[in-house]
C-alpha cells in the first residue's frame, strides 16, 4: 500500500499499475523501461500538464473531429494505463481502435484485445484474426496495419514512443498525433501534433476538448489549427524545462 502523503503518490501508483500489467502479460519487458523513461521526463515538466500540452491537445481535438477515418492506435502501455478512456474517446469520435505492438506475440494481442473489450470496446482492429497489411520501410512488427484502420486512416493517434511508424505514416500523407513525454524524441519530432504530457492526463483532457469542440463548425475547428505550430510548441516545452532547471526546481 502506497502512503497517500508521499510527494510522488500518483507517479508511484502508475508504476504499480504498470508492474501489475507486466505480470498479467499485457506488457513486454521493454514496456517497463519505456514507462520509466517517461516517468523521468514527467518529473522534468513537474508532473503537470503544461500550457504547450494544452495547445497541442486542443489542436489534436480539432484534427480528430475534422478527420474522415480517425484511428486510435493502442500498445501495451496505453492499454494498461487508459483503456476506458481510449474507448470513451473512440466513441465520441466514432473512431476505430487498433492494436499495434513492437514486441508482438499472439498472447499479448489477445490480452490487450480482452482488456479493451472489458473496458467497453465493441470492435478492436489489428488482431491476428484479421488479414493485416504491412507498411513498407518499417522493419519491426509495428509494420502491421488493419485495412479498415491505420492502413486507410487519414488521422492516427499514436500514443507513446513510436518514431519509426510516425515517420512512415507521415510519408503516407496521414496526419499523426502523438502523446510522448519526451519532446526530443523522434516520435515528437515526426508527428504533426505532439502532446508532451503523461497519457493519464492527456487522454482525459483530449476527451474534454473533443466534447467542447464537438458542435463547432468546420471553419471554427480549422481556425484552432491555423494558430498551432508543432515545432514552436516543442521548443516552448523545452524552454519550460530549461527555465525550471535554471530556477533550481529540478533539484
Amino acid at each position: 500500500m502506497i502512503d497517500k502523503r508521499h510527494p510522488r503518490y500518483e507517479s508511484l501508483k502508475l508504476r504499480e499499475k504498470i508492474l501489475k500489467a507486466y505480470h498479467k502479460g499485457l506488457l513486454a519487458d521493454a514496456g517497463i523501461i519505456a514507462h520509466g523513461r517517461g516517468e523521468a521526463f514527467d518529473y522534468l515538466i513537474g508532473e503537470k500538464t503544461r500550457k504547450p500540452a494544452i495547445r497541442a491537445i486542443k489542436a489534436a481535438a480539432a484534427t480528430l473531429l475534422l478527420a474522415e477515418n480517425p484511428v486510435l492506435s493502442v500498445n501495451g502501455n496505453t492499454a494498461a494505463l487508459v483503456p476506458k478512456e481510449m474507448v470513451e474517446l473512440s466513441r465520441l469520435l466514432d473512431a476505430k481502435i487498433e492494436i499495434n505492438l513492437f514486441h508482438r506475440t499472439p498472447q499479448r494481442v489477445e490480452i490487450i484485445e480482452k482488456t479493451l473489450k472489458e473496458a467497453g470496446a465493441m470492435e478492436v482492429l489489428g488482431t491476428d484474426r484479421e488479414k493485416l497489411k504491412y507498411l513498407k520501410d518499417i522493419k519491426s512488427k509495428r509494420a502491421t496495419a488493419s485495412p479498415k484502420g491505420i492502413y486507410t486512416a487519414d488521422v492516427v493517434l499514436v500514443p507513446l514512443e513510436d518514431g519509426d511508424r510516425a515517420e512512415i505514416l507521415r510519408k503516407a500523407d496521414k496526419t499523426i498525433i502523438t502523446i510522448d513525454l519526451n519532446p526530443l524524441s523522434r516520435t515528437s519530432r515526426m508527428a504533426n501534433i505532439s502532446i508532451t504530457d503523461n497519457i493519464v492526463r492527456a487522454i482525459p483532457l483530449l476527451i474534454k476538448y473533443v466534447k467542447k469542440f464537438k458542435d463547432y463548425k468546420k471553419d471554427e475547428l480549422k481556425k484552432i489549427l491555423k494558430g498551432f505550430d508543432n515545432k514552436k510548441n516543442l521548443e516552448d516545452m523545452l524552454s519550460l524545462i530549461d527555465t525550471r532547471k535554471g530556477m533550481g526546481m529540478l533539484e
